[in-house]
């Protein structure tokens, strides 16, 4: 079956997603590492993710963990320097696959006011051909509603999708549906992939 559209996923495949690095450089590891034992600000963050608003959702946990207050706030006011930098080799491989036509989508864990914030910063996320944006579905991978709510707006399915994202789990759910599916470990194995697949030469996918 031949390929008719490639998923993104955007944390840690096309932006840098890494709040453990941002806070050891801010805080210290020992004063991070404490923080993260009390307080599960991922899971807040998921909240975040399922639509919750953004600034109330973190200035909520932030309330709620007076000890922490400044640095859960942090997560919210400096949430761009986490969220950072943008991965260029991916983000060229996303242009040359829209260059020739071939359709890209996003599929995402990322809040709805974290994303608009994000694309101030990073214009190529409102480029994406399809965006599915887990906080405007109000479903995060890797739920296999969200890979069948893809599937419904889209009209595709199974082999005619391949998608990568950084996480195993993410993968896996998308494998149960039939998709093909990447591992991303790093741009120039996505690149590789990519020109195996025949979607992209090698110049193209430099």
């Amino acid at each position: 079956m031949t390929i008719k559209a490639v998923v993104f996923d955007i944390g840690n495949v096309l932006i840098e997603w890494q709040p453990e690095r941002f806070y050891d450089s801010v805080i210290g590891e020992d004063r991070r590492r404490a923080m993260f034992e009390a307080v599960d600000l991922h899971g807040v963050n998921e909240k975040v993710d399922l639509g919750h608003p953004f600034t109330e959702t973190i200035y909520a946990a932030a309330e709620e963990y007076p000890d922490w207050r400044d640095e859960i706030r942090m997560w919210h006011d400096r949430w761009i320097e986490m969220a950072s930098p943008a991965i260029d080799h991916s983000v060229r491989l996303m242009k040359a696959l829209q260059a020739k036509e071939v359709p890209v989508f996003s599929l995402t864990n990322f809040g709805i006011g974290s994303y608009d914030f994000a694309a101030t910063r990073y214009p190529f996320l409102n480029e994406f051909d399809r965006d599915f944006i887990s906080g405007h579905m109000q479903v995060v991978k890797p739920d296999a509603n969200i890979y069948k709510m893809l599937e419904d707006a889209s009209g595709l399915r199974g082999e005619s999708l391949i998608f990568t994202d950084d996480r195993a789990d993410n993968i896996a759910a998308a494998q149960m549906r039939g998709w093909r599916t990447h591992h991303f470990k790093g741009p120039d194995g996505w690149a590789n992939r990519l020109v195996k697949e025949g979607l992209l030469t090698e110049s193209e996918a430099a």
